[in-house]
């Protein structure tokens, strides 16, 4: 194994010298070749190779904590792209797939395993943690806001709240986890839609609300919405008011009024709503966003607000504790204490919602409702290449959205 020592700042590939970005990120090569990883995993594959003691291992993933409700399993895309190539195997459960961290019983339930020589993949487990344990974490909260607002819209703004080289990945997330859309650029190519966007007050601070929102109006595309932001220099329900009085074709108008000048943002959205539909503007409807979470939309909901611009509180959400560990040397179950050796498969019955881990194997499993339930760890990658086509977003999604409609109804 080559000595880890780099220079962090070594120019990207496909940049001259002279031009070199200077951001502190780590490239996909670097990635890949595992120098974005704690230093203990190269010193442990060094000493592997002095001593001759390399050895095939089965290495499974689960949660250490938290442990309470569901996670939306999330980031499998980018370890199949750090795998790929690698003579390895990759067990796991469908992305976006939603599934506890305990089982009936109090088993940790495994969301991947991995064959291999430990050789093969060692190098590879921070980065490989790093992809699932964030997205899964933004993904779940995703899902959390999904529940809450049901067919009410929401859209992932809070790339700007985190660093920019992993936005395409908080939108992703977001969007599996239930937003409608996302406001990054890359993160909307991603997916596969446009981005999403209404106004910034910069705008009305450049030229003045009338002309900015004359402007914004005029340059919304075929088959957007038309949306306003009104809350840059007049009080909400005149600027409301006054939009709807002089613009066309209004979609929303939105509110990010700061918590500083909001009191009672759910007295605010009644106030504004009641001036709109006795004005005959029913049809406008109101968006929300600044400072939104799991805790407070259901208020704002329940007050009036139609669409949320929901940001930090996803970008930002808590990532979850996987951990990988060796279940199996030379086909041998072996574990460290705490946790449980042998491959093993996972069993969620669509119909009662029993949830269970059992030892890896070609049984069928029928659950104590008398239901036969598939293994949900499947076999993805063998020796370094996909064994499927690779699924789209909006396939992941789908599932992801039908998982969660099961949820309210299962024990967990």
């Amino acid at each position: 194994m080559a000595d880890a020592k780099m220079n962090i700042r070594d120019p990207v590939e496909g940049n001259s010298s002279a031009n070199s970005y200077r951001f502190n990120t780590a490239s996909d090569k670097q990635i890949k070749e595992g120098l974005a990883s704690d230093v203990y995993f190269t010193r442990t594959l060094d000493e592997i190779a002095q001593s001759g003691t390399d050895k095939r291992v089965a290495a499974e993933i689960t949660v250490s904590g938290p442990l309470g409700g569901w996670l939306a399993f999330c980031g499998l895309d980018e370890v199949l792209e750090l795998l790929g190539g690698n003579d390895v195997d990759v067990y796991s459960i469908p992305e976006g797939s939603m599934i506890p961290p305990r089982d009936d019983h109090g088993i940790p339930v495994p969301v991947m395993r991995i064959e291999g020589k430990y050789s093969d993949f060692g190098r590879l487990e921070t980065a490989l943690l790093g992809f699932i344990c964030q997205a899964t974490g933004i993904c779940t909260y995703s899902t959390k806001i999904k529940r809450i607002l049901g067919d009410t819209p929401y859209f992932s703004f809070g790339i700007r709240r985190m660093h920019p080289a992993i936005s395409p990945m908080i939108d992703r997330a977001a969007y599996i986890g239930g937003s409608a859309g996302v406001s990054g650029i890359l993160g909307a190519q991603l997916i596969g839609q446009d981005p999403v966007g209404t106004m910034p007050h910069a705008l009305s601070l450049l030229v003045g609300d009338d002309a900015a929102w004359k402007l914004s109006a005029s340059d919304t595309r075929e088959g957007q919405k038309k949306v306003l932001l009104i809350d840059t220099f007049m009080d909400e329900k005149f600027a409301a008011i006054r939009a709807a009085e002089t613009i066309k074709g209004i979609d929303f108008i939105r509110l990010d009024t700061p918590s500083s000048r909001r009191g009672n943002f759910g007295s605010l959205i009644r106030e504004v709503r009641w001036e709109l539909d006795l004005r005959g503007f029913k049809n406008i409807k109101i968006m929300v966003s600044g400072g939104l979470n799991a805790e407070n939309i259901s208020e704002l909901k329940e007050a009036g607000a139609e669409a949320f611009g929901i940001g930090t509180s996803i970008a930002s959400a808590k990532p979850y504790d996987f951990a990988m560990d060796i279940v199996e040397v030379e086909g041998k179950p072996l574990t460290k204490r705490g946790k449980y050796s042998g491959g093993k498969n996972v069993y969620r019955c669509e119909s009662c919602g029993s949830v269970r881990v059992e030892p890896a194997s070609d049984r069928e499993y029928i659950c104590s409702c008398g239901n036969r339930v598939p293994n949900m760890i499947r076999l993805i990658m063998k020796r370094g290449s996909l064994t499927s086509r690779k699924e789209n977003v909006k396939e992941i999604r789908e599932r992801c959205m039908k998982d969660l409609a099961g949820v309210a109804s299962l024990k967990h």
